[in-house]
């Protein structure tokens, strides 16, 4: 009765966590507007703005209490245990059993997807997406969830049934590699969804790749992305490892910057693999996947665990449940306090690369832009930035740009 205990608990203290930051995102609609970026909404943009975080903080708060009601009659009933006990017996039948009541119960929370994307972003203007496209996303996100989902767990069921207490190491290894795949598959998977046409001949084309060749970078492609089709924010990003490069446009970005605008940030991200920051982040998120496979021997070292959720014996299923669902939400919040301030130190690193290569007051206009488009928080509370922020705030990265700008006459 114990773990039954401590898993509410936990999933209080979770509940507790998603609700701290809500508040805090909520204080930003409170705070003043820098100075350095005052210039981004005017008075009544500005009023809309605190309009949309508010009901877009709302909305979380009710998926949030939601979700947590779901887990707690989940876990309290032993629902998974009598789900599973539908199926025929086998761990393989099992294991996907437990997963598939899992992956389920996101449907419940569906309500408040369609509602934030088909009626908040559609009320302020951001979203492009028909119902018929949002469903037929959804119903990919579920096939492809769960796939990977099983793929993992029947893995870890693998490993653990063959090498016991050693399973760590090559739980590990296994995680480790899937976030190489997953990172080398992401240009294959965004074509799911999405269009690309090669970008036309010009001086943005001329410039792009003049600006990547000068740092021994090999461009395979530019393409433009259909971004449009579900959103007016804009967004842009490298694919490929090493020296060679694919360069993909949201085509709201092409609509939005000028040519310098867009190779200031491309610059920006070039700094990025200048100073092998993508490498460094995903060392740092291979200590995190080692923590995760500890938790999970932690989990199947104890059959009693399970005994008091219902099963008879390990359900490898039910062990990623709870490792998902409880243990790494509780260790995610630590993680992220260490990788956001990394990555917000990059940040930094990455706008001085794009002011060395002669863009500072472009990419100055670019964050500007790209920030009023995505409606952005241009005040948010220190902690809130310490908790959750990869990026650093505008404010202080206008100032630490025109410092560098400044180093530089």
């Amino acid at each position: 009765m114990v773990y039954k205990i401590l898993a509410i608990i936990f999933l209080m203290v979770i509940f507790a966590y998603k609700l701290l930051l809500t508040y805090l995102r909520q204080l930003s609609t409170q705070n003043p507007i820098p100075a350095n970026v005052a210039d981004i909404y005017d008075a009544e943009t500005y009023e809309k703005w605190c309009a949309y975080r508010s009901e877009k903080n709302r909305l979380t708060v009710l998926e949030s209490f939601a979700g947590f009601v779901v887990d707690v009659v989940l876990f309290t009933t032993d629902a998974y245990a009598s789900f599973a006990s539908l199926f025929p017996k086998g761990v393989e039948i099992q294991l996907f059993a437990v997963l598939l009541l899992s992956t389920l119960t996101a449907i419940l929370t569906l309500p408040f997807t369609y509602y934030d994307t088909m009626k908040i972003e559609e009320k302020y203007g951001f979203n492009k997406s028909s119902a018929k496209t949002f469903w037929a996303d959804q119903i990919k996100e579920f096939i492809i969830s769960l796939g990977i989902l099983f793929l993992l767990t029947w893995i870890l069921s693998l490993l653990h049934r063959a090498l016991g207490d050693w399973m760590i190491v090559a739980f590990a290894g296994v995680l480790c590699v899937l976030i190489l795949i997953i990172v080398f598959l992401y240009p294959l998977l965004s074509r799911i969804n999405n269009k690309f046409t090669p970008l036309e001949e010009g001086e943005l084309r001329d410039k792009l790749t003049a600006l990547l060749t000068k740092h021994g970078y090999k461009v395979r492609a530019i393409e433009v992305m259909d971004g449009s089709r579900r959103s007016t924010k804009a967004n842009a990003y490298f694919a490929g490892f090493g020296k060679s490069k694919s360069i993909v446009l949201y085509d709201t970005l092409i609509d939005k910057l000028t040519p310098d605008e867009i190779c200031a940030v491309f610059a920006h991200e070039l700094g990025h693999g200048v100073h092998h920051d993508t490498l460094t982040g995903q060392i740092a998120s291979f200590g995190q996947m080692i923590a995760l496979s500890v938790l999970a021997w932690l989990t199947l070292r104890s059959e009693s665990l399970f005994a008091q959720f219902g099963f008879n014996g390990i359900n490898y299923g039910f062990a990623v449940i709870l490792l998902l669902t409880i243990e790494f939400a509780l260790l995610s919040p630590l993680y992220s306090l260490f990788a956001n301030a990394l990555s917000r130190r990059h940040e930094y690193r990455a706008d001085r690369f794009a002011v060395s290569e002669g863009y500072g007051e472009h990419l100055i206009s670019a964050l500007k832009k790209l920030t009023q488009t995505d409606f952005g928080d241009v005040s948010p509370v220190p902690l809130s930035v310490a908790l959750e922020f990869s990026h650093p705030p505008l404010s202080q990265r206008i100032d630490a740009i025109e410092k560098a700008m400044e180093k530089q006459k």
